[in-house]
């Protein structure tokens, strides 16, 4: 990219008390970041001034300012959302913490929506203590999708070619089986589709989809969602052209190494999905919200409490969401 033309990635701060500061900190001292992108944080300068000196951190500097139209495309840039010192107790969730968070956030997607910014990348949240008015939500996706008013969102993992969607997010497993259903299996798999093409510039993307039940159902005799609606959705899509496979029983599809046989693998719940790409990808592993009019990325871990202050943290995850932010970037041009 030429140097005029970097995008303009948003980093929120995440929660104060967690690790979210450090694995920006040191994923910004990557000097590849500011050839690639313009990064500016949305959070404050004495937030990560605190976590600079706490960790002993030397040369990380950084431009800050009051307004976006301050950005400096030359330097790693904070905009300082609130002048008040904030209480930073490491390792301690508390309600100021989550208050900063979501304050980060919103502006955050605010100016994405405007345009005023290509991509967020956002560091982790506590999902409990940002519970408020403004954020009744079990987590970023969620908000995101309804703040950006689309039809449908997808949480995506991803890792080079691995790619692991899931049909239901945040939601307790009792609830699952309720809220698979073939209108919204078809439905994320049209969000993936199309994100495969625009955002991965996959042409003709081939997809696997898991089965809801233990070995995909058995033919009916471990459940009938498989034969009652999920085999002849995916059939309905062969018949349109679509490279759709499955069910597959989960529980082998990825110890026997098949998902790398399609670009992107559907699963049908949270852990059924994210415990084996985690397994298989948790450092270099980011969370994409496909579906969205703006680019959302974000390490694939949580606040890990028990890590900040420490040094130990590592920002492997975040420094690809980065990386991952700006090729999706890229990508979308290069398909419009």
């Amino acid at each position: 990219m030429e140097e005029n033309n970097k995008p303009t990635i948003a980093i929120t701060i995440g929660d104060v008390n967690s690790i979210a500061p450090e694995v920006i900190i040191k994923a910004l001292e990557d000097n590849r970041i500011l050839k690639l992108m313009t990064p500016v944080v949305y959070g404050s300068g004495k937030i990560l001034s605190y976590y600079r000196k706490a960790l002993n951190i030397r040369d990380f500097n950084y431009f800050q300012l009051k307004k976006l139209e301050e950005l400096n495309d030359k330097k790693l840039n904070v905009l300082n959302l609130w002048e008040e010192t904030v209480n930073i107790t490491m390792g301690q969730s508390t309600e100021e913490a989550g208050k900063y968070a979501f304050i980060s956030i919103e502006k955050a997607v605010d100016d994405a929506l405007a345009g005023n910014v290509d991509a967020i990348v956002t560091a982790p949240i506590n999902k409990n203590n940002i519970q408020s008015d403004n954020f009744n939500f079990a987590g970023h996706t969620e908000y995101l999708a309804q703040k950006s008013e689309v039809k449908d969102s997808l949480m995506l993992l991803v890792d080079g070619d691995l790619r692991v969607g899931v049909v239901t997010g945040h939601i307790p497993i009792q609830d699952v089986a309720n809220k698979v259903t073939a209108e919204k299996i078809d439905s994320k798999l049209d969000v993936l589709e199309k994100s495969l093409k625009q955002d991965f510039g996959i042409k003709k993307p081939k997809i696997a989809v898991l089965g809801l039940n233990p070995h995909a159902g058995d033919g009916g005799v471990i459940g009938n969602e498989e034969e009652d609606f999920i085999k002849p959705l995916i059939e309905k899509r062969k018949e349109k052209g679509k490279l759709v496979f499955g069910p597959f029983p989960a529980d082998g599809f990825f110890g026997n190494q098949q998902y790398k046989n399609f670009d992107a693998v559907l699963a049908m719940y949270h852990d059924q999905g994210l415990i084996p790409f985690k397994t298989l990808a948790f450092s270099n592993g980011v969370n994409y919200t496909a579906g969205l009019p703006f680019v959302r990325t974000s390490p694939d871990h949580g606040t890990a409490y028990d890590l900040t202050g420490k040094g130990q943290a590592d920002e492997t995850s975040m420094r690809q969401a980065l990386f991952l932010a700006s090729d999706i970037i890229k990508n979308r041009k290069e398909y419009s």
